[in-house]
């Protein structure tokens, strides 16, 4: 069966650095676009970084710009978010996203908190 496990997700301080992986499984990974979500409490899920199928082209949302990067390894199936000079309002539970015209996956969500 399709599977999106995420990992990575932890406490760390303003300013420090987390990198999230994403394994998918049970899917012709090549074949779908990856993004990253996330949702902080009390807020919309709202799309954080997209990767196209071949990762040639990767966006960014303005507020994470220049500081997380997105990624992936077709040959692992995995997909990855750097994010670096983390902020508390990036604190939220970042979901991985695998989408191919009507096919959408999700992950359960990795915690992410950003506090001092």
């Amino acid at each position: 069966q399709v599977q999106l496990v995420e990992s990575g997700g932890g406490l760390v301080q303003p300013g420090g650095s987390l990198r999230l992986s994403c394994a998918a499984s049970g899917f012709t990974f090549s074949s779908y676009a990856m993004s990253w979500y996330r949702q902080a409490p009390g807020k919309e899920r709202e799309l954080v970084a997209p990767i196209t199928s071949a990762g040639s082209t990767t966006n960014y949302a303005d507020s994470v710009k220049g500081r997380f990067t997105i990624s992936r390894d077709n040959a692992k199936k995995m997909v990855f978010l750097q994010m670096n000079s983390l902020k508390p309002e990036d604190t939220a539970v970042y979901y991985c996203n695998a989408r191919r015209s009507v096919y959408v996956y999700w992950g359960q969500g990795t915690q992410v908190t950003v506090s001092s």
